[in-house]
């Protein structure tokens, strides 16, 4: 599919996400690129329902337009939005580079980058399987419309139930799109469907009253304190939505992937499909920001795969662990009864405890290795409950521009077991602090730039630093001196990262089929097959978007390691940390070069 399609998936979702603020700022703001990129960005928004909706500034306000209404997913919306990046990338050489400077030459220098690589990616129209077991609109929009659009008044409960209504329009448009790949080659692996189905089936099962687009309405219409009648009259509208409109488009789908089955293949790369090879290459040069090829990166797994398999088997040796390959140690571990919480109400808010004491923590020592502190609180929550079968062990979602959403770290608590105590410590550092809350809550800080570049986080940026953050934990911040197991958790995180690399190369690259990428996955990680399924199938449907997190990482390492060997003893971590967050997101070849210019204004100023 076309990458505009593709953007909302996902963390790429966060492409226009919080830019309507830029909108009462853009008039005040002189003529120059900083205006014209608000301005370009403020026009993508205000095409997507849902992006204003997470932006949470302008819900329920007079301005408010949009908040009961879904994107839209048709081929002619995602034409009308090419001709508009092209448009918005012809208008950037009118501007720049001749004449910026600093932070305007900055701006141009990633929009000219971003415009350029969804405007290339955009060739391949049938590129993937836009709706899949992961992150399409039937797993995330049921999250948005439960979690997302708030509930504060009457109106916004109207707008609720117009929303749930146009959903089931939403699934339509998707299944014209998904029968149109059909069309041109493109369905997805029998395995991809049958997971698909599973997700689909569930959402739906139980109908409409104990779905949870209606189950999670009750509480919220109590608390605006409507009178029960209309509470009755509300709920019963919702039920009528979800029945009459969801289900049936869920239904709709689901007839059309079982008829899909009957002659799908078991291949897993991206390959099997028309142009398959250019747009895995394209793929991995839009998220990892780099024109590293298919082996390169296949390469660099293998070694770093190495290196931390010796690391590993030196702490299980000094723990005591000895008998048997590192995966086959790590298994041990894992199922240690001593290092699980218990699979109850009880141990998972004892998990949800021992975070939060982890994130006290980390708070308590961040200010010796950072200058800005995230001004938004992080909260700590469990994924919902409808959504864990399908969600990853933990994620991030970034705090509102406004201040009405903070930052929030969701634990996937369906079976504790699936998260061992000496695990979580680095799971936390890398999608809490100082990982991507840091990260995304630093970046909305930054003074002088377009909106765009305080919310796109450009994936092999924002996961480097993350996975970074982990490295730093335990090399800078001595968060693991008396937790060697908490560290084999960092090692093992940090091979997990470096595996996707070699399974997501050779799967698409180099025709590995699902069962070779999981034997290397279980082999190398000590993870169940269980788990590694899973994410086996999250890279099936996403090319390339894994192999960011230790792209980004080694890039970062390397900028650090390059300003340290030149400055000496006038390196200073805290400024370079600053450096690096307080820029925002960017490729990663535009973060090398600007970390060199800071080494040379640094060695000019000494």
């Amino acid at each position: 599919m076309r990458i505009l399609g593709r953007i909302f998936l996902g963390l790429i979702g966060l492409l226009i996400a919080a830019i309507v603020g830029a909108y009462f700022w853009f008039w005040a703001t002189p003529v120059g690129i900083n205006n014209l990129v608000n301005k370009q960005t403020i026009e993508f928004a205000l095409e997507s329902p849902e992006l204003l909706t997470q932006l949470g500034f302008i819900d329920n306000t007079p301005l408010d337009f949009h908040s009961g209404k879904l994107d839209s997913y048709t081929k002619e919306h995602d034409d009308k939005m090419l001709a508009l990046l092209k448009k918005d990338r012809a208008q950037l050489d009118k501007y720049g580079p001749k004449n910026l400077k600093g932070q305007e030459l900055l701006t141009y220098e990633i929009m000219v980058w971003f415009y350029d690589d969804q405007i290339r990616q955009s060739e391949f129209e049938h590129s993937g399987y836009r709706v899949n077991q992961l992150f399409a609109p039937n797993v995330s929009m049921p999250q948005f419309l439960t979690d997302t659009h708030l509930i504060k008044n009457e109106k916004s409960v109207k707008r609720y139930i117009s929303r749930l209504n146009e959903f089931g329009r939403v699934m339509r448009e998707l299944r014209a799109r998904v029968e149109d790949d059909r069309a041109n080659g493109v369905t997805p692996p029998d395995f991809i469907i049958d997971k698909t189905l599973g997700v689909l089936n569930a959402f739906i099962e139980g109908g409409a009253d104990k779905n949870p687009l209606v189950t999670t309405l009750p509480a919220k219409l109590q608390k605006i304190g409507l009178s029960e009648d209309k509470q009755a009259a509300y709920l019963a509208q919702a039920k009528e939505a979800v029945a009459s409109q969801v289900i049936p488009s869920y239904q709709a789908m689901i007839a059309l992937f079982e008829d899909m089955r009957k002659t799908a293949t078991h291949d897993a790369g991206i390959w099997r499909i028309p142009d398959g090879d250019k747009i895995y290459a394209e793929a991995l040069r839009s998220f990892t920001t780099t024109d590293l090829t298919p082996e390169e990166i296949h390469q660099i797994g293998l070694s770093e795969v190495a290196r931390i398999e010796n690391e590993m088997d030196a702490i299980l040796r000094a723990q005591g662990y000895t008998e048997g390959t590192v995966a086959e140690r790590v298994d041990q571990l894992m199922k240690d009864p001593a290092q699980q919480f218990p699979n109850t109400d009880e141990g998972r808010q004892q998990m949800l405890d021992y975070l939060n004491e982890l994130n006290k923590g980390v708070m308590a020592e961040a200010p010796k290795y950072f200058i800005t502190m995230p001004k938004q609180e992080l909260e700590i929550v469990r994924v919902p409950v409808y959504a864990q079968d399908s969600s990853p062990g933990g994620y991030y979602n970034q705090p509102a521009l406004d201040g009405s959403r903070p930052g929030r770290f969701y634990i996937n608590l369906k079976d504790t077991a699936d998260n061992p105590r000496w695990t979580l410590p680095t799971l936390f550092y890398h999608e809490g602090v100082p990982g991507h809350h840091f990260q995304l809550s630093a970046a909305q800080l930054i003074k002088g730039v377009p909106v765009f570049r305080k919310v796109f986080p450009f994936s092999a940026f924002a996961e480097g630093w993350a996975l970074y953050a982990e490295r730093i934990a335990a090399t800078d911040m001595g968060l693991y001196k008396n937790d060697p197991l908490g560290d084999l958790g960092r090692l093992q995180a940090e091979m997990f990262r470096s595996v996707r690399l070699v399974v997501d190369t050779g799967m698409h690259a180099k025709h590995w089929s699902r069962e070779q990428a999981i034997a290397y996955m279980v082999e190398k990680t000590g993870m169940t097959e269980a788990e590694v399924t899973r994410e086996i199938e999250r890279y099936v449907v996403m090319p390339g978007q894994a192999c960011a997190y230790k792209t980004g990482q080694l890039a970062i390492l390397r900028a650090r390691a390059e300003a340290e060997a030149a400055l000496g003893d006038k390196f200073d971590l805290r400024k370079f940390h600053e450096l690096i967050l307080l820029n925002g997101g960017m490729p990663l070849d535009i973060m090398e070069k600007n970390v060199k210019d800071w080494i040379a204004e640094q060695k000019q100023a000494a």
